[in-house]
């Protein structure tokens, strides 16, 4: 069953069924990989951004996989769910495809500072289960876990940075509190988001009690990780508030929360955040998932083949943050705020 979600008459399709949590972004350099040179680094080395963004076809206007992972496990029980081999497999996929991994921080406050002729992917992890993160005994990750693969892959990808957004909720990890897990987290370079604290269905529930559900995770997350910043959420059940403003700002309690990024069930790549069609308050996710089973046709696999193909045009980095380079083909889905920084071609 798929969901279907309006902002300025554009349609965002999002799946109905699910469960996601929330985690808020970090700028620390992740612990395990390399991170490609970016523009400022290159710049910072003496080595100028690419100057011609024809010669790596930059479209910095296209679409951005927004991929959303849930379980972990050896033996799945739906369709939210990969084993650590199909996770792994999926990121060998975009390391190879020149995929850079990119915060929804990032991403929603369009500031994804990539190399040229590489492409930004967001990847979003929720309900902060153990089998996405847990520390051992040695006190790094566990190799099985998804932050674990994540870094190993890292690790032979050198440019693949090892970033991810967590959408949590109570108790993260299976650790009271969280304090260790998400200090560990945001200490390595991830982003914690907020997931609600008791996974509301936001849509079930009057207005009072949605910025409540909000507001008690911003508090237990703050509480965890004092002055953090939280960015990012995403809608449990991909359930939007019955007044829609209160998933991007509101308080309660005396506890004020502001997101930059509302993030949906799926189930589209989403829009450049310089598009026209760009809506922070419904950004659409994409579920991990091969091509086959129930929406196939809306899975990872299946538009990870048509972004590559060129059926649906992907987002790809002139290197230069600065610049927002693009076809001149495309420049009517450039939003007027963004015009300044434009360079067609």
């Amino acid at each position: 069953m798929r969901q279907s979600h309006r902002s300025g008459g554009a349609v965002v399709v999002a799946s109905a069924i699910l469960l996601l949590t929330a985690c808020s972004a970090a700028q620390s350099p992740p612990e395990g990989g390399q991170v490609g040179p970016s523009g400022r680094a290159r710049k910072a080395a003496g080595q100028a951004p690419v100057a011609d963004p024809a010669a790596v076809q930059a479209n910095e206007l296209g679409a951005v996989p927004v991929l959303m992972y849930h379980q972990v496990v050896a033996e799945p029980r739906s369709v939210y769910d990969r084993t650590p081999q199909d996770f792994r497999a999926e990121l060998e996929r975009l390391a190879g495809e020149k995929y850079v991994p990119v915060t929804a921080r990032e991403f929603s406050s369009a500031k994804m500072d990539i190399p040229a002729g590489t492409h930004p992917v967001v990847l979003t992890l929720d309900d902060s289960t153990v089998s996405q993160f847990r520390l051992g005994a040695d006190g790094r990750p566990a190799s099985d876990t998804a932050v674990g693969i994540l870094l190993d892959v890292a690790r032979k990808h050198p440019g693949f940075r090892p970033v991810a957004t967590f959408f949590v909720n109570a108790d993260p990890f299976s650790e009271p509190g969280g304090r260790k897990s998400l200090d560990w987290l945001v200490k390595h370079g991830f982003e914690v988001g907020n997931h609600t604290l008791r996974h509301t269905a936001l849509g079930t529930v009057d207005d009072d009690t949605a910025q409540k559900a909000i507001a008690d995770n911003q508090k237990a997350i703050t509480q965890a990780v004092p002055g953090l910043s939280v960015v990012s959420m995403a809608l449990p059940n991909g359930s939007m508030s019955r007044s829609r403003q209160l998933a991007l700002k509101g308080a309660a309690d005396g506890v004020s929360y502001q997101h930059q990024g509302v993030y949906l069930v799926g189930a589209d790549p989403a829009p450049s955040p310089f598009s026209t069609t760009f809506d922070p308050g419904a950004i659409p996710r994409i579920r991990s998932q091969a091509a086959t089973g129930p929406e196939a046709q809306f899975t990872s696999t299946a538009w990870l083949d048509k972004l590559r193909d060129g059926t649906v045009k992907r987002y790809t980095s002139d290197g230069d943050p600065k610049k927002i380079s693009f076809p001149k083909a495309e420049a009517a889905r450039l939003a007027p705020a963004h015009r300044q920084a434009a360079r067609p071609y």
